[in-house]
């Protein structure tokens, strides 16, 4: 007989899934009552804006990413956004530009607990030793001692190790290399595996998520384990939400451009996106949503917008990332 312990079964409860969901479905938007800024979030200045992850950790509400840049573009574009005033900077093995991320860092002068860092473990790297290898990597790129912010990049489901990698994510955190342990493009049936066989909820869930793909059952049950939902892509993958009638109206009823619009729309929803830029222009229109709100008529026009239809067409079940 095997002395090995037995790991907890987890059972796809898809009627749990639902009705977690569920509220998001009534004609009253369930994000309404539940206000995210009350409980998660500490009001200061643009680069003191936090929301309390459940671990205690403090991360910016508004980051940067830096998918698609090189190590070139990311050390000017990134540098450019920390004199302007980002502290969290997305970055992942797969964008290829940790060093120059790093660099990026160092050259702003900035004390190191001012800047919030996160990378992705790649999917080739999941599993147990190949973690810690994969994480040692990153922090030589960046030149860092630590990531305030480690996710598993994709699931890749086919392979079945997720759970080791984040069981061994949270070894990696207990010995001081990673602040907080996260996921991303999980869903909530991936995420209710995680807490039954490692005990313990991610901090972070960064999906794709934007007005016309808004990810409201995957919200509500987040919301009830306090995960914080991130955004990649969040004003889409190109300019149509952007020149959306309704959005453009909304912008010219607040004298913000259609970008901030979508950005605080995200915010007030309890989001936490991280657009791309590399124009210091953008940058500093980007970090400009905090001291103003859209309506609730105009959070409700904002929720019309949603389609249901990924613009990326990843499916976290059959995308596999390497």
């Amino acid at each position: 007989m095997s002395n090995q312990p037995q790991e907890a079964q987890i059972e796809y409860d898809e009627e749990k899934i639902a009705r977690a969901g569920a509220e998001a479905e009534k004609g009253e938007d369930f994000f309404d009552d539940h206000e995210f800024d009350a409980g998660l979030t500490d009001q200061a200045g643009v680069a003191g804006r936090r929301h309390t992850l459940h671990d205690g950790t403090r991360i910016p509400q508004i980051g940067l990413g830096t998918a698609r840049m090189d190590d070139a573009e990311a050390e000017a574009v990134v540098y450019e956004a920390l004199s302007t005033g980002f502290r969290l900077i997305d970055t992942a093995v797969n964008y290829e530009n940790e060093t120059g991320v790093g660099r990026a860092i160092k050259d702003s002068l900035l004390p190191r607990d001012e800047v919030f860092v996160t990378t992705k473990l790649p999917g080739r790297d999941h599993g147990t030793d190949s973690v810690r290898r994969s994480l040692e990597g990153s922090l030589g790129r960046l030149g860092l001692d630590r990531v305030d912010l480690y996710l598993i990049h994709w699931p890749n489901p086919k392979h079945g190790l997720y759970v080791d990698s984040f069981r061994t994510m949270l070894e990696l955190r207990d010995e001081g290399l990673v602040g907080s342990v996260g996921v991303s493009n999980f869903t909530p049936e991936m995420v209710d595996e995680l807490i039954a066989k490692v005990g313990e909820a991610p901090t972070v869930n960064q999906v794709e998520l934007q007005p016309q793909y808004q990810q409201e059952q995957l919200r509500a049950h987040h919301h009830g384990h306090r995960i914080l939902v991130e955004a990649w892509a969040p004003l889409g993958y190109d300019s149509k939400m952007l020149e959306h009638e309704w959005v453009q109206e909304i912008a010219a009823d607040q004298g913000r451009t259609p970008a901030q619009v979508i950005l605080r729309w995200h915010v007030q929803s309890g989001v936490l996106p991280i657009p791309k830029t590399s124009k210091a222009k953008r940058m500093a229109e980007n970090l400009d949503v905090f001291g103003w709100e859209l309506t609730s008529r105009q959070m409700s026009r904002m929720k019309m917008l949603h389609t249901g239809l990924s613009a990326s067409g990843f499916d976290p079940w059959e995308h596999e990332e390497m």
